[in-house]
């Protein structure tokens, strides 16, 4: 087994996971980078070996059961542990999303990707993450998912989204679900916000970039084994649910 701490990073490719992947990274550890896109994912690999990292290409569709248990397979034989899983990987549907407009499978999508992914992504790791001495559990959510802001006058929440902005709050009630059954383990697991970032995601009208918005998961991916579990965070600490 390895003696760095082994990382996976979902949606590594670009934009915000890429970043989370080399902050980690620059830390010395071995980073997965979890990608649908062979040539996309080979290319961020490339990259961070560049700079210095010990990357590793992880083959990952997260909606794809098949692809998941190959992913888990091929760490388990690299490293036989996992110590760290960041779930990054998401999509927002595709904007307008009007409630009384919206397609249902563009909700489905989303609900698929950003909370069933992440559902089965974690649970086929955690044997994995069971073996490390201080496992963590990173979910990359959203304020917009943040029923108190969504119903604060004033607040600042986004376009109104019936598929991405729900997701996101049915992510962090998962998450809490996950900190309530592992509370008894040397799991954390927490649900943290990176900002409103310039990534493909939003075509790049975010107004922090793709590094800053890496900064919580890389806190949450660091926390000591006192830290919390079960909370939203983003850079200025707890966000209301």
């Amino acid at each position: 087994m390895s003696e760095r701490t082994i990382a996976l990073v979902t949606g590594a490719n670009k934009g915000i996971g890429y970043e989370i992947a080399a902050g980690l990274g620059a830390l010395g550890w071995s980073v997965g980078v979890g990608a649908r896109s062979d040539e996309h994912r080979q290319a961020a690999v490339e990259k961070l070996r560049a700079a210095g990292a010990d990357a590793f290409g992880v083959p990952l569709d997260v909606t794809d059961d098949a692809s998941v248990a190959a992913a888990t397979e091929l760490i388990e034989e690299r490293a036989g542990r996992l110590d760290v899983l960041v779930n990054n990987a998401g999509i927002t549907g595709g904007m307008p999303q009007t409630p009384t407009t919206v397609d249902p499978a563009t909700m489905l999508a989303a609900v698929e990707t950003n909370v069933i992914g992440v559902i089965r992504v974690t649970n086929a790791m955690l044997p994995l993450l069971r073996r490390s001495a201080s496992p963590r559990i990173v979910n990359m959510s959203s304020t917009v998912g943040s029923l108190t802001r969504q119903t604060t006058p004033g607040a600042e929440t986004g376009p109104i989204s019936a598929a991405y902005a729900p997701s996101k709050t049915f992510l962090n009630a998962v998450t809490v679900q996950y900190a309530k059954e592992l509370r008894d383990t040397n799991i954390l697991i927490n649900a943290g916000c990176p900002g409103f970032c310039a990534t493909d995601l939003n075509g790049f009208r975010g107004v922090r970039t793709p590094e800053q918005g890496a900064a919580i998961a890389i806190r949450l991916a660091t926390l000591p084994d006192d830290g919390p579990t079960g909370g939203f965070f983003d850079d200025a600490g707890p966000v209301p649910w």
